[in-house]
């Protein structure tokens, strides 16, 4: 087995590469794209392409648009088809997949009442017979009329800009209902709903808002959309629940633990929904296109219908004329009519056929990757050419099997990329590992170090391995800490793409400073960044590297702000901390995974000092190990303190620039506070006040000065006592 340890590491990191991937510890684009193609492929082979009858789509076509007119027609014409739907054929409801926004004035209504304003309004008989034909001229109140008492569902849209026109239906959910479940609702800024009249006297409405994936492909449809705080269902859904009554809607949770976002379905009576993490559903397609009985609205009109082809049916009126744009790209094919879409969602909401994908299938998938991964990563090495390729051929063929039959017999889509994927990696990795291992020295001190340090320091190592050791060993060395303050709020601002889009943005640059003086990075830590100086390669100033390092990722994150804001993303903060001492170095980990990191009390300092940052105001702060290391900086003395964890009091330190760069006014501003402090720690709080109050007129904003008037305010009351030794005790972190 030793003998392998190398293969069996290298495997090893495959999968968990897989398995951050699975855990949506980051994205992986080509993954990504393959699991949409694989979840396509299921899908065509499995739809059961047949024809619903239950439901039918009454279309705008080129027929009607021929017999009828152009769109928009006048409401008059619709006020007649819903009586032709409702009186005649007995239809069960009906669902405009088009929205009322504008008034109509087809009629020449308000051309009439002009004339009657201005020529004619002296002349009686005109008077008398414009107001005998008002009301038969007023489309928009006779097609309300016609809405009253009959089971017709609006159509309306939500969209990303602020502009809002017509009126909103109530919602389903009111504001307030998910305030306690972290739930990442689609949200919306501005809607085009119809007009008030026709809003309110229809027996529903519900939003045709669709949601393609990145690649265009509409896949799922957003059931619920929050706007203003309230929740607003679907087209489909409203259709539905008007049917049936308007049966109350309930959220389903897989968990009753708040803190759980856990919305896996949404139900009424005796129906089911599964939704996913945005209250989205997949679309349960039927088939290709045409899987709906598709009758022309101008047949309607002229009862050119048989009664059975529509009594007691759900009817959708849209179009699929190309020229009025309601075209969609799907995985089943990429001109498919939108109104077609809402039709496949009453059809699964009905039949109880839409595909749930909850929550815990994110664990389910990184145990499975887990499981298979690990044991293909020690088997394989032991195995010959011809058995790896059997092994892996027969975990494929079980993975997809497995996969297929919880598809077609649980309605639930698993993951499959990740899986197949890792397989095929973890089989390449063993088929090509002779060709890669040679050269080993060069490749892997390449590879264990490419991630951590400058391309430049890795040249070096390749060409002076015996200067590296894997083993851990002490070394003085000095250590960073740089943290985003208050990311917990920044990040409570964003949507997880923007966030992740935000932290690479930032990331980089200060990742490419580090490599710029030579530092290794040890590791991300959420928005937190680890580095050190003085390892793999031995450094004698790695002090100096590192405070220079730090005081220039305060300056470039300072020439970010401006595209932050363009961005429209908050303002970026960060502290750093720096110490330096007798630290261990080396490979670190456990039997299934190791890093080259540090670790030791000088590290565990480092990381105490980046986090009292803030409570001095200070971008940078190092220990005095650090100071004394690197004399030719100009030091601000900041305090003595007892940081949590410690015994000893630590002297702490702000670097203000190398010597010789920093303005005399700077300098002479550091030595009126440093006699604050000397003023402080004698206890003469006369003396400390009187320098400070000086210093708070020229920055009033500074909070290291408002740190200390507040320290000397309170000790004028509460005296430390006369065996104070000046240490300020930190009791966080």
């Amino acid at each position: 087995m030793k003998k392998h340890a190398l293969l069996i590491g290298l495997g090893l990191a495959v999968v968990f590469l897989f398995i951050g991937n699975a855990a949506k510890l980051y994205q992986m684009g080509f993954v990504s794209f393959m699991e949409a193609k694989l979840y396509d492929t299921r899908l065509r082979w499995t739809m059961p392409n047949t024809v619903d009858e239950r439901i039918v789509i009454l279309d705008i076509d080129e027929k009607s648009l021929r017999d009828e007119g152009h769109w928009p027609w006048g409401r008059d014409k619709l006020a007649l088809m819903l009586d032709k739907l409702f009186d005649k054929y007995g239809v069960a409801v009906l669902g405009f997949d088009v929205v009322f926004a504008e008034k109509d004035n087809s009629s020449g209504l308000s051309v009439l009442q002009d004339l009657g304003r201005n020529q004619l309004k002296n002349v009686p008989q005109f008077q008398s017979v414009l107001d005998r034909i008002k009301p038969q001229l007023e489309y928009d109140t006779l097609f309300a009329r016609k809405l009253l008492d009959r089971n017709v569902v609006l159509g309306y849209y939500f969209n990303s800009s602020n502009n809002t026109s017509g009126a909103l239906p109530d919602p389903v959910f009111s504001p307030g209902t998910f305030k306690d479940r972290p739930i990442d609702f689609i949200k919306s800024d501005g809607y085009g709903g119809n007009l008030e009249q026709l809003q309110n006297r229809a027996a529903s409405a519900g939003h045709f808002t669709q949601a393609p994936d990145p690649d265009g492909l509409v896949r799922r449809v957003p059931m619920i959309i929050e706007y203003d705080g309230a929740y607003y269902e679907s087209l489909s859904l409203a259709m539905v629940r008007t049917v049936l009554g308007n049966p109350l809607l309930k959220a389903g949770y897989g968990s009753d633990d708040k803190d759980y976002a856990g919305l896996e379905w949404l139900e009424f009576d005796d129906l089911r929904i599964p939704v996913d993490s945005a209250a989205s559903a997949l679309v349960p397609y039927r088939g290709f296109r045409g899987s709906f009985r598709y009758i022309s609205v101008t047949d309607v009109l002229n009862e050119r219908v048989p009664l059975e082809d529509l009594q007691h049916k759900i009817v959708l009126l849209g179009t699929t004329a190309p020229g009025l744009l309601d075209l969609r790209s799907t995985p089943v094919d990429e001109v498919y009519p939108g109104v077609e879409i809402h039709a496949n969602m009453i059809s699964g909401i009905l039949d109880q056929s839409i595909k749930s994908s909850p929550p815990y299938i994110l664990a389910a998938e990184v145990v499975l990757l887990l499981v298979i991964g690990v044991a293909l990563s020690f088997l394989l090495p032991l195995l010959s050419p011809i058995q790896d390729t059997l092994v892996s051929l027969t975990v494929l063929l079980v993975t997809v099997g497995v996969n297929a039959y919880v598809w077609q017999q649980g309605d639930i889509a698993l993951p499959l990329a990740n899986s197949l994927l890792m397989v095929l990696a973890l089989f390449a990795l063993n088929m090509s590992y002779g060709y890669f291992v040679e050269s080993r020295t060069k490749r892997q001190i390449t590879n264990l170090f490419g991630q951590y340090v400058p391309k430049e320091v890795v040249g070096e190592l390749s060409e002076r391995p015996e200067q590296v050791s894997m083993e851990g060993h002490s070394r003085e060395m000095t250590i960073l800490f740089s943290d985003v303050r208050g990311f917990t709020t920044i990040s409570e601002g964003l949507d997880s793409k923007e966030l992740s889009l935000l932290m690479n943005e930032f990331l980089t640059p200060l990742s490419r400073v580090v490599y710029k003086h030579r530092g290794t990075i040890d590791k991300y830590m959420g928005d937190c960044i680890m580095a050190f100086w003085g390892a793999p390669l031995p450094d004698e100033r790695h002090a100096h590297h590192a405070i220079v390092a730090g005081l220039e990722m305060l300056q470039t994150l300072e020439t970010l702000q401006p595209y932050f804001k363009e961005r429209g993303w908050p303002a970026i903060h960060i502290g750093v901390g720096l110490n330096t001492g007798k630290v261990s170095v080396g490979n670190m980990g456990s039997e299934v995974r190791v890093a080259y990191t540090v670790m030791g009390d000088a590290v565990n300092l480092a990381s105490r000092l980046e986090g009292i940052t803030k409570e001095y105001g200070a971008g940078i702060v190092v220990g005095e190990n650090t100071m004394n290391a690197a004399p030719d900086f100009v030091y601000r003395e900041l305090d003595m303190v007892r940081v949590k964890g410690k015994d000893l009091p630590v002297a702490i330190y702000e670097p203000l620039g190398l010597s010789g760069e920093v303005g005399q006014a700077v300098l002479e501003e550091m030595e009126r506070f440093h006699q604050v402090v000397r003023a402080y720690r004698k206890q003469d709080w006369d003396q400390a006040e009187a320098r400070l109050s000086e210093l708070l007129k020229a920055a009033p904003h500074a909070k290291l000065y408002q740190v200390y008037a507040e320290r000397v305010a309170y000790f004028r009351e509460h005296s430390p006592g006369a065996d104070w030794d000046g240490v300020f005790v930190f009791k966080t972190k």
